[in-house]
């Protein structure tokens, strides 16, 4: 999906008077503790965006050995979640100018951010909308799996 796609769904949606939940991230090697936290934030409104960091901005936040599934491919795994809605894909190091766009209903990050730390958070209170952030579960993390198996980089 498109940024310009996006706006057009969340314009929709908000006229049925649905609350639109965004999140973002990487997701390169998705698992458990990604699928239970995306179907946590679906949970808390009617649509929930995922927006996924493009290839270039995983390789600058994460190094030259990532991502190893590209874009086309973690957008369409995550597309094809219940819980997810729709996907789009950011070049910048942070979603901080798409969010600004889309201006959700709520903003969920997981992991250990303070709200205030979360790229966006500024630009959703300023509309009057939250921002949460959601616990992993333990043992689910894929930069934990990289770490522990570095010959699996690339």
């Amino acid at each position: 999906m498109t940024e310009a796609e996006l706006k057009q769904a969340v314009a929709s949606a908000r006229k049925r008077g649905e609350k639109v939940v965004m999140t973002n991230g990487v997701f390169d090697i998705l698992h458990a503790g990604h699928v239970s936290y995306l179907a946590n934030a679906r949970k808390l409104g009617d649509r929930l965006i995922v927006a996924v960091n493009s290839d270039a901005s995983t390789k600058r936040l994460k190094g030259e050995t990532r991502p190893v599934n590209p874009l086309e491919q973690r957008m369409i795994v995550l597309g094809a979640l219940e819980s997810v809605d729709w996907v789009v894909s950011f070049d910048e190091d942070t979603p901080q100018r798409l969010i600004a766009g889309v201006l959700p209903d709520l903003l969920v990050k997981g992991g250990d951010y303070k709200p205030e730390e979360i790229a966006g958070s500024e630009e959703v209170w300023a509309n009057g909308g939250e921002v949460l952030v959601l616990n992993f579960e333990d043992g689910c993390f894929d930069h934990q799996y990289h770490q522990e198996n570095p010959e699996r980089q690339r």
